[in-house]
């Protein structure tokens, strides 16, 4: 039969050639009950069933190829004889034995023999009763073996009045079974509610329902009918289950098919009426698209593209999967500005006061700016440039945007980069994936509704990448000028010209971003502010929005520059003005509290604040930013960093002692900060006569340098020179001269190499009250490009060699005029 999976196994296994003793159709046939014993011989001979159980008062058809087996049938044939049929344990076993066969098997005797065209035989075989198999007496032509009429243990009272509900159950679920079983005759269910002997209606049902030989066999095997009955009991249930299970599962998949063919039927018939009507929206649909064509100014292979996907949108049905998919990408095109383009704003003067206007400082972006302009207004046509504006946050990278776009007169679009790790999102996905779409790039575009906007690729510095690819390698078709006129997006498969869009990048860190992408990028410094920048900004743009933003008027708060300064300089400690602006919301926050409490008249808050009302309203002073120290000791020395929110100044402390030579670095610094440690002092300790270094054995003294604020990790190159200085200052008892600081790399010989975030440790400078710098001589040309106020006050000391930096950084008598007592 075919209900059963296993079933359907064995019966793929049943169709080798010669394969005998099989079901044929149906698993058997069924006859009358026949309760009269007849008489059978000592010795008969066997045949061995290959996935095929023979039970009492049954019939069953089987297909006889094996040599042993027609012996047997031509046999019993001739000599009018019975056989017993017995199940072999394994099926791949061509000639088995007896030990290899059920030990419990059925008489048999041969109904009808019929030749079939493949040189086998179907024979149809009566089930008599079961026996025991004892002992084979021959081997060939066929299997002889004696047997034993198998005795039949009787049951207790008990087990007979559960038999009764056991036979009804069995009724009742093998009616079930052959009613939902698709190879069982009509009338198996009606048979088997008409058969009044229980023994025949358990063989009955065991021989025609589905189970696995094993199971079978085990019932043949029970030598009660009671155990017979719980046994069939547990297969039927089995059955049911699964032939129930397997109805719903078709019943639902014939409703499906049903409920699609129908409405494939009404959308036709619709899609009919509406071809006769002149009125059928796919064709209108089609129409729209073909307008919009019209307007576009793309390329031919974008108009060959766009013509090849509308001729099969038109062919396809509204019920085809692919007709999502061709929709989108329809729509895709029409919907990008392809050849459109805004008209750029050429007048300088405008330009240069609108970036004015929104912008205080910046002058290298605004003049990069205004120089992409002057060129555009003499030759006419030009291509974008790819900058790349860095810097700490909050100084306004990403807000410089709009006002470029304002100040050219063009779209103004932004796309965050920060965690993007998906090269999908840059160029696309394939139309072959569902949920196909254009990349952001071009999504971007759509929105502008121009070719040419102002497009922010913002915190650039941040792209990351994973097994869905690489998208900083995507970016480089992007901003590469010799490549984005013709930039592949997957999702279309067409490129679209990029060239005039004017890509403005921002990051906070330009170490971090790939070297090619680094390359095609024009990069423009944006240095942080100076306090007096800071104060012009909150003045002019920062409290006029945060006053409308918390519903107050102008005069019912102002804040002297002074007051400004003390707000800068005590809450906040950063580069740019974000915490700025947040410390300024929260006091405009604070003054529109007292005011909607009292009267304007009567509250306690004065139109123009100072600095202790700052404090009043905002709480205690956060900052105390570090400042130059005039009673320094031998040992210590000033230098000056860079940071993430700018610069500034830290103090590198060196003591020494006696010891065993072990040195000490404390102040959670970095690997090359350490590293400068211990260049610093091998430089010193082969150079202690130069600087004047007496009677001190380095191989016994114990030197300790330390960074304070332990809590703030440290690291790089610059405090080389620092270190060296303190440690000459600790053993020499020389002081570092007043307000003096320095920055610089040292190498094994004594030079000084340049350093990074110059700009920034100068502000600090300032901040502390330094007014004396050491630099590399190198770093001079930094120093030019500064602004003259940003340097306004300070002195700056170039240098080449390590030995200039001690002569200008230490007295030239040590503390008391004498050297530190480990001398």
């Amino acid at each position: 039969m075919s209900d059963n999976p296993k079933n359907k196994k064995n019966k793929s296994a049943d169709q080798e050639p010669f394969d005998d003793n099989h079901v044929i159709g149906g698993d058997s046939i069924v006859i009358s009950s026949n309760s009269k014993k007849t008489a059978i011989p000592k010795e008969l001979p066997v045949m061995a069933l290959r996935n095929a159980v023979l039970f009492p008062n049954t019939v069953l058809p089987i297909s006889v190829g094996r040599t042993r087996s027609r012996a047997v049938i031509d046999f019993v044939t001739r000599e009018h004889s019975l056989f017993v049929a017995a199940a072999q344990f394994d099926d791949s076993i061509e000639n088995p034995e007896l030990d290899a066969l059920n030990p419990v098997g059925v008489t048999a005797r041969v109904v009808k023999v019929v030749n079939m065209p493949d040189n086998t035989l179907t024979v149809i075989i009566n089930g008599i009763e079961r026996v025991n198999l004892l002992e084979q007496t021959q081997s060939e032509p066929f299997i002889k073996a004696t047997i034993r009429r198998s005795r039949e243990s009787k049951i207790s009272d008990e087990q007979k009045e559960r038999l009764k509900v056991l036979i009804s159950s069995i009724r009742d679920k093998a009616a079930e079974v052959f009613r939902l079983m698709e190879s069982a005759p009509p009338e198996a269910a009606i048979a088997v509610r008409n058969i009044n002997d229980d023994n025949f209606l358990i063989n009955l049902v065991a021989s025609n329902i589905n189970a696995e030989t094993d199971a079978k066999l085990q019932l043949l095997q029970c030598t009660n009918i009671y155990d017979r009955a719980e046994k069939l009991m547990e297969i039927i249930e089995r059955q049911l289950q699964y032939l129930q299970l397997r109805d719903d599962i078709q019943s639902k998949a014939r409703q499906g098919i049903d409920r699609q063919q129908r409405e494939y039927m009404l959308q036709e018939m619709t899609r009919t009426i509406q071809d006769e009507l002149g009125d059928n929206p796919q064709d209108a649909l089609v129409a729209k698209y073909r307008e919009a064509a019209e307007k576009k100014v793309w390329g031919e292979a974008a108009q060959q593209a766009f013509d090849k996907e509308l001729e099969r949108f038109a062919r396809l049905n509204s019920n085809s999967p692919e007709y999502g998919i061709c929709q989108n990408y329809l729509d895709a095109m029409v919907a990008l500005p392809w050849g459109d383009y805004t008209q750029d704003n050429l007048d300088l003067n405008r330009a240069q006061q609108v970036l004015d206007q929104r912008h205080y400082g910046m002058d290298k972006v605004k003049e990069r700016i205004l120089e992409h302009l002057a060129v555009l207004k003499l030759k006419g046509d030009l291509k974008s440039p790819i900058l790349c504006l860095y810097g700490p946050p909050g100084v306004g990278k990403t807000s410089l945007g709009k006002s470029v776009a304002e100040a050219l007169g063009r779209k103004y679009v932004r796309m965050s980069l920060g965690g993007l790790h998906d090269e999908a999102e840059i160029r696309g996905h394939r139309r072959t994936y569902i949920g196909a779409m254009p990349g952001r790039i071009l999504e971007n575009i759509r929105i502008a509704g121009s070719s040419n906007p102002v497009f922010i690729l913002d915190e650039i510095d941040k792209v990351s990448s994973d097994y869905h690819g690489d998208p900083a390698s995507a970016l480089l078709e992007v901003l590469d000028p010799e490549q984005n006129t013709a930039f592949h997006d997957n999702f279309l498969d067409l490129d679209y010209d990029l060239s005039k869009v004017l890509f403005i990048a921002t990051a906070n860190n330009v170490a971090s971003i790939s070297a090619p992408l680094l390359d095609r990028m024009e990069l423009i410094p944006v240095d942080g502010y100076l306090l007096e920048e800071k104060v012009q900004i909150a003045q002019r743009h920062l409290f006029p929005k945060e006053i409308e933003n918390n519903g107050l008027k102008p005069e019912q708060l102002k804040l002297s520059d002074d007051t400004v300064a003390y707000l800068i300089e005590k809450y906040t400690r950063e580069s740019g003005v974000r915490n700025l602006d947040k410390e300024i919301a929260h006091l405009c926050r604070k003054v529109a509290l007292e005011v909607a409490r009292k009267d304007d008249a009567k509250s306690d808050t004065p139109a123009e604040l100072q600095p202790a009302d700052v404090k009043r309203l905002l709480g205690n002073e956060k900052f105390d930013h570090d400042i130059w120290h005039d009673d320094l000791p031998a040992g210590v020395v000033t230098g000056l960093a860079w940071t993430a929110v700018g610069g500034e100044i830290l103090f590198v402390e060196c003591a020494a002692s006696k010891g065993k030579g072990k040195m000490t670095l404390t102040g959670n610094l970095g690997d090359v900060m350490k590293e400068s440690a211990v260049l610093a002092l091998e430089f010193v300790r082969s150079n202690a006569d130069n600087f004047h270094i007496k009677d001190v054995d380095f191989d016994n003294e114990n030197f300790h340098i330390h960074v304070p604020e332990g809590a703030v990790p440290k690291d790089g190159p610059s405090a080389g020179i620092t270190m060296v200085t303190a440690i000459v200052s600790a053993l020499t008892g020389r002081r570092v001269k007043k307000r003096i600081a320095m920055t610089g790399e040292i190498t094994l010989r004594g030079m000084v190499l340049p350093v990074g975030g110059i700009t920034e440790k100068i502000l600090a400078a300032k901040r502390a009250g330094i007014t004396d710098i050491i630099l590399c001589s190198e770093n001079k040309k930094d120093i030019e490009d500064i602004k003259p106020v940003y340097v306004e006050g300070l002195n700056f000391h170039y240098v080449k060699h390590i030995a200039e930096v001690v002569n200008l950084a230490l007295e030239a008598e040590p503390l008391n005029n004498t050297q530190n007592d480990h001398q």
